[in-house]
């Protein structure tokens, strides 16, 4: 691990030696717990475990009843500030300009907060404006979120659509008439997730994944990552020590697995190797494997290298986020042969290692410190625009409350931070979350931005920033893309108003198929559907196309209605979108694409 810092063991030191500290518990809504079925954990009832739980239930939470040391050790770091709610007076919809102005601050929620001008149903209506609907599936993998990937075989085109244990894949050579091949796990609907069909194994899923062909083994190679799961099972790290051993000692891999893919479905699929990010314990057994895992997709380009996020040990504890354990850095790996990945280097930046003390002293110096509500540390991979193995030289970081970082990969085993954008602080919801790298060896531009998780715009809006990195070793903010408005004919001015999260989430992976157009960016922004920007004029980015989806009460159980739209993927090749809601699936074209392609695709993607 690559430290210059000394780094203490805190596991085994006395637990008292710091003063009370409260915490405020958070609650968790009632469909995470539904979900809690797609990724079985090992229990471990220690008795010194369920004790302390069954005291914390009784008893105010300080740091000299945190059971587990690291959770303990982030939270003697600094006093609880927790925000207190915002006064009412504070934010809420102006009635001469009909905009939302949006609270300073507020704690992770997960409850509705509805203001005055809050419609009081969920908006059954469509608006659209440059997209056409080509086609819509009410097929629902799950309402939350999922991941997405496609595949062509012998002149057919693969979706993979699947999150963990819930997994769909559908044959969509004609967007017109897509057909569902396989499904494991849940179909969600107006009930919930319902019964499980053809499940996994406990311990086995389906992890986000990249596809990429391998010219050496002249086959597509699937890598799957292996995260710890934390929704559905741990709401409040600070107060529920059972549930934090049960992920510590989680009964799967803790890693990536990699996989030669023979054909589109899993029976055509060979296991080439699999891998824990616990680098300082490669063959630790399940169970006993460190860390996170890799956190979303793995950046993999079929080539020599990889790179995943992942903390490698319980010390990368620095988060306030209150049901995740572990701030994750960036991992490199030899790929050069599939079937037996090389651990290269681990890179972090200060402020995510517990018991180091230039980590914990960045750490106390955040602003974020002791707000129990920041996600810290990486959540994606590094967004790399091209391959090293094709020269490249840049990724981007996004880091959560840490900020922006460009690194240096020239040298996958020495991985170094050559430039960092720190954000002012918007709490709650996700900070640095994505990078948008399309545009920028071109413009020497990238977008970055995070995610709301609070319902009813209760947390800052979420700005897309553009960042000049033209300079790496002085990445500059340049400005921000506009805030999307509903269409003059909506019964809101201000998308607040609509009910459930708005904001930016992602302009899909780098697997999209073909390549991605100059100047055009496809957010998707949950309660407000698709939004299109063009930024091909850096000084007046401006929204050119939009499809805003209804909301489907028939279609979606009711602790799910509020995260409309999760995720759009694109298929450059064929000029088309595709749009993921809790209530199905919607194909779309737009002329700031061009004309669509219903046909098969005329080159295999992965590109070979």
């Amino acid at each position: 691990m690559k430290t210059e810092h000394e780094v203490v063991d805190i596991s085994d030191r006395d637990k008292r030696t710091v003063g009370p500290l409260t915490t405020t518990i958070a609650c968790l809504c009632a469909f995470l717990l539904v979900g809690a079925g797609s990724c079985a954990v090992t229990d471990h009832p220690a008795e010194s475990i369920a004790d302390a739980q069954e005291a914390t239930d009784d008893h105010e939470v300080t740091v000299d009843n945190i059971v587990d040391p690291w959770v303990q050790r982030v939270a003697s770091l600094s006093e609880n500030r927790t925000p207190p709610d915002p006064a009412a007076v504070s934010f809420g919809l102006s009635r001469e300009t009909g905009e939302f102005t949006h609270p300073a601050m507020t704690r992770d929620s997960h409850d509705p907060h509805p203001f005055d001008g809050t419609l009081d149903y969920w908006d059954p209506n469509d608006y659209a404006s440059n997209i056409t609907v080509e086609a819509y599936y009410p097929i629902t993998v799950e309402p939350f979120h999922t991941w997405q990937n496609i595949v062509d075989f012998n002149d057919r085109r693969y979706l993979y659509q699947y999150v963990r244990g819930d997994l769909k894949i559908m044959d969509i050579t004609n967007p017109k008439d897509v057909k569902v091949l396989l499904t494991r796990g849940h179909t969600w609907g107006p009930d919930g997730g319902g019964e499980e069909e053809n499940p996994y194994p406990d311990g086995d899923m389906f992890g986000a994944a990249t596809v990429q062909w391998n010219a050496a083994l002249g086959k597509n190679i699937m890598v799957q990552a292996f995260e710890i799961r934390r929704f559905g099972l741990l709401t409040d790290k600070y107060s529920e020590p059972d549930r934090v051993d049960r992920i510590r000692h989680s009964n799967h891999l803790k890693g990536f697995k990699v996989y030669a893919m023979n054909g589109p479905l899993p029976d055509d699929w060979e296991l080439l190797a699999e891998r824990t990010t616990d680098f300082e314990h490669p063959d630790a057994p399940i169970g006993e494997q460190q860390g996170s895992g890799v956190r979303d997709i793995p950046v993999y380009f079929g080539g020599d290298y990889m790179f995943v996020a992942a903390a490698p040990s319980a010390s990368h504890a620095l988060t306030e986020y209150p049901n995740d354990l572990y701030s994750a850095g960036y991992q490199a790996w030899d790929m050069s042969d599939p079937a037996a990945p090389e651990f290269l280097d681990q890179l972090n930046v200060d402020g995510q290692i517990a018991g180091d003390p230039v980590h914990e002293a960045a750490y106390v110096n955040n602003p974020r410190a002791g707000n129990r509500t920041s996600w810290m540390g990486a959540r994606m991979s590094l967004f790399i625009p091209i391959p090293v193995e094709e020269g490249g030289q840049y990724g981007y970081a996004a880091m959560g409350g840490l900020g922006f970082y460009v690194v240096d990969i020239s040298d996958p085993a020495d991985m170094r931070t050559v430039g960092h954008v720190a954000f002012e602080p918007s709490v709650a919801g996700v900070e640095s979350d994505y990078i948008d790298v399309s545009q920028v060896e071109k413009t020497g531009i990238v977008y970055t931005s995070g995610y709301p998780l609070n319902e009813d715009c209760w947390e800052p809006y979420k700005d897309i920033f553009m960042i000049d990195v033209s300079d790496h070793t002085n990445p500059t903010v340049i400005g921000v893309l506009p805030r999307p408005k509903p269409p003059a004919d909506a019964a809101f001015t201000d998308f607040c108003q609509r009910r459930g999260s708005f904001g930016p989430k992602r302009t899909g992976y780098y697997t999209q198929p073909g390549t991605p157009r100059d100047g055009i960016l496809p957010f998707n922004f949950y309660n407000a559907g698709l939004q299109v920007f063009d930024v091909s004029d850096t000084d007046n980015p401006e929204i050119v196309a939009y499809f805003v989806p209804r909301f489907d009460e028939e279609r979606v159980v009711s602790y799910a209605m509020g995260n409309l739209s999760h995720g759009v993927y694109v298929e450059y090749d064929r000029n088309l979108f595709w749009l993921f809601t809790n209530h199905g699936i919607y194909c779309l074209s737009s002329p700031v694409l061009g004309e669509p392609n219903f046909g098969p695709p005329t080159e295999p993607w992965p590109k070979r």
